[in-house]
């Protein structure tokens, strides 16, 4: 029986200390998730499992470089998060598996299952691939040598959560617990990652082309040889985090972290064949640059909304192309604006602070410093101030249309080109221009840009 690595994360961990994470009720994330986690490790010993706890004051990478360092075949890895949101009526548990992969996709259902038979007054969020992450990509899922998933156990921020999680701490454990004994024992050693192992073949298919050389199978991962990595325009050369094996005297990648080189990766199961092709031919060297053109059809872009929010198109039917009009009117690509405005409103949902009346599609503020966020007469209107305030960072060039963003005057122009150059700027978060991005990339692949 293989062994059962946890970490009980906490917004990040920082070599040296223990960084409290999110802070919500009187606790922190960190003390709930340790509190948690030791409950299962216990749980776990007492059937009989080989259970090893990750230290808590490593930081990300050296806590998968720990358990990279100790893992065998037969091992699997769990990282337990909580949640939070800007609204407080958010809730619920959802486990995270690296995309593509069916196989963890099933035991990542295994291991939600066993939590909400124990919690069943715990709302179910579903499990989902890393890709629908706010970052677009989870390293613990993709960095971790052994089968691993990131389970989110509740919202912090919602009291009923906070409430359960506190509790019920026991009940957690012992669902949790019971999962992973589950997916433990699922695990089959013949997919295991050792010298010895035996690899299945794959088919690769690169830019629409079928490629003559065969990727592997590994633990439901596709791996492609590195040399076909050139051709997908990536160079690898000085990136050691990208996992690399030796097979049959063959260098392979995993194909699934090239996503973070602008390159789209699908999976055909019928035919066991690999995808992919680089975003930067669609759209060559302008893929992150605001002035820049969009590359998406108005019903690509509706498609996209419906998908993700199928109410979305109800009080906002033209929004797609109020995008593309007032977008390609200043010169700003559509398409990072579009997705910026997903990002902000949760594919129209919103939530938090602003009303869907208010027309701020980008979380905009007002003059003086005001508690309430900007509101905007129409839907056009509301676009037009989004697309102004990007320009306003993105350019130096004059406006087009009069000026309707309450704060264009405030920004020093042309200081963000770049959407990475955003972050800390349009929003607190370090990490805002990376969920743009993201998002951006969810839009091209679902466009067929793959």
């Amino acid at each position: 029986m293989g062994r059962i690595f946890i970490s009980a994360a906490h917004g990040g961990k920082e070599a040296g200390g223990i960084d409290p994470g999110t802070i919500a009720g009187g606790t922190t994330e960190a003390r709930e998730m340790i509190l948690l986690r030791d409950l299962i490790v216990t749980e776990l010993r007492a059937r009989s499992f080989e259970v090893l706890s990750v230290p808590d004051d490593l930081s990300a990478a050296n806590t998968i470089a720990w358990i990279n360092s100790r893992g065998r075949s037969t091992d699997v890895a769990l990282e337990i998060h909580a949640d939070a949101a800007s609204s407080p009526n958010v809730r619920g548990a959802s486990v995270f598996y690296i995309a593509n992969n069916e196989q963890r996709k099933s035991n990542a259902e295994l291991l939600l299952l066993g939590l909400l038979r124990r919690v069943p007054q715990l709302p179910n969020r579903g499990v989902k691939p890393d890709t629908d992450s706010g970052l677009g990509r989870l390293i613990f899922c993709r960095q971790t040598a052994i089968p691993s998933l990131l389970m989110q156990v509740g919202f912090l921020s919602n009291p009923d959560d906070r409430s359960l999680l506190q509790n019920r701490r026991r009940d957690f454990a012992l669902g949790i617990a019971d999962g992973l004994a589950s997916w433990s024992r699922a695990i089959d050693p013949s997919q295991g990652n050792t010298p010895e192992a035996t690899y299945p073949p794959i088919n690769i298919n690169i830019n629409g082309q079928k490629y003559s050389e065969q990727g592997i199978l590994i633990n439901g991962n596709a791996y492609i040889p590195i040399d076909l990595v050139d051709r997908l325009r990536v160079d690898l050369s000085k990136i050691p985090e990208v996992r690399r094996i030796t097979y049959h005297k063959v260098v392979y990648v995993k194909a699934i972290e090239l996503r973070d080189f602008n390159v789209s990766v699908s999976w055909d199961a019928a035919t066991r064949t690999v995808s992919l092709r680089s975003i930067l031919v669609v759209c060559p060297g302008q893929f992150d640059r605001i002035i820049s053109n969009g590359n998406t059809s108005e019903v690509q872009l509706q498609l996209f909304l419906r998908n993700n929010n199928e109410n979305a198109l109800v009080q906002f039917p033209d929004i797609p192309k109020l995008y593309r009009e007032e977008a390609s009117a200043e010169g700003i690509n559509y398409d990072i604006a579009f997705c910026q405005m997903c990002v902000e409103t949760g594919f129209l949902r919103f939530g938090g602070d602003i009303r869907p009346e208010q027309n701020n599609f980008a979380g905009l503020g007002t003059i003086g410093g005001s508690s309430q966020a900007a509101s905007f007469e129409s839907a056009r209107i509301g676009v037009r101030a989004h697309i102004q305030h990007l320009k306003a960072y993105a350019s130096l060039e004059p406006l087009v249309n009069e000026v309707v963003d309450p704060r264009f005057r405030f920004v020093t122009r042309g200081i963000a080109p770049l959407i990475d150059q955003l972050s800390g700027r349009w929003s607190a978060d370090l990490d805002y221009g990376a969920k743009i991005t993201a998002m951006l990339k969810r839009l091209y692949e679902s466009a067929g840009f793959q």
